[in-house]
């Protein structure tokens, strides 16, 4: 070793870059979605990034009726900026999906409107979107509840539970759209309680 010096490794599998990316165009293809863009850093990482792309590539061809693109990680994110509709389902390493994941929550109003779900073969966890907990908001009834709620709704869907799913993100949407009932970080007044009062 030398001091001050250190070194970090990349792994990347074909084994699980198949798997995460034929799950991203079953879900495209069960959601009903036209496209599955691969994000990464092929341009610098050729041989784990390259593998990933190739990999994501091997699986495009199985799903003729969904378009596939690549994007550089970067770009991804100055694309999300100035034309997010041209994405749909994004499929991409685990620390690039941290910043990209970050990037859509600030666009959608930050992350107390996102929901997270961990998918594993057999079990899924739903939670609050980007693993903000808002420790600093603990205890004072002002945090923005709809990213758990629309992460419960995921797991209603999760079970089969599909009409449950829907009934669920429509009270959340209703009560910001229609009955404007707004936590203080999208610019109202109404404190946690009363949000979830209102989708009740």
């Amino acid at each position: 070793s030398v001091p001050g010096v250190v070194e970090s490794l990349k792994v990347i599998t074909r084994a699980k870059s198949l798997k995460i990316a034929r799950f991203a165009f079953e879900i495209a293809k069960h959601a009903e979605r036209k496209k599955v863009t691969a994000v990464h850093k092929a341009n610098i990482m050729k041989l784990s990034d390259g593998l990933f792309i190739d990999c994501c590539r091997e699986v495009a061809a199985e799903y003729s009726n969904i378009k596939f693109d690549t994007m550089i990680v970067d770009n991804t994110c100055m694309q999300l900026v100035n034309r997010p509709t041209q994405f749909d389902v994004m499929v991409m390493p685990n620390l690039y999906g941290n910043i990209v994941s970050n990037v859509c929550a600030g666009l959608v109003g930050g992350s107390g409107f996102v929901a997270g779900s961990n998918y594993g073969d057999h079990y899924a966890i739903f939670e609050q979107g980007t693993r903000n907990t808002g420790v600093g908001i603990a205890g004072k009834n002002i945090a923005n509840p709809s990213g758990i709620l629309f992460a419960a709704a995921n797991m209603l869907k999760y079970l089969g539970l599909d009409q449950h799913c829907s009934v669920m993100k429509k009270a959340v949407l209703s009560t910001i759209q229609e009955h404007n009932i707004k936590t203080a970080d999208i610019g109202g007044t109404a404190t946690t309680t009363q949000f979830i009062e209102c989708v009740l």
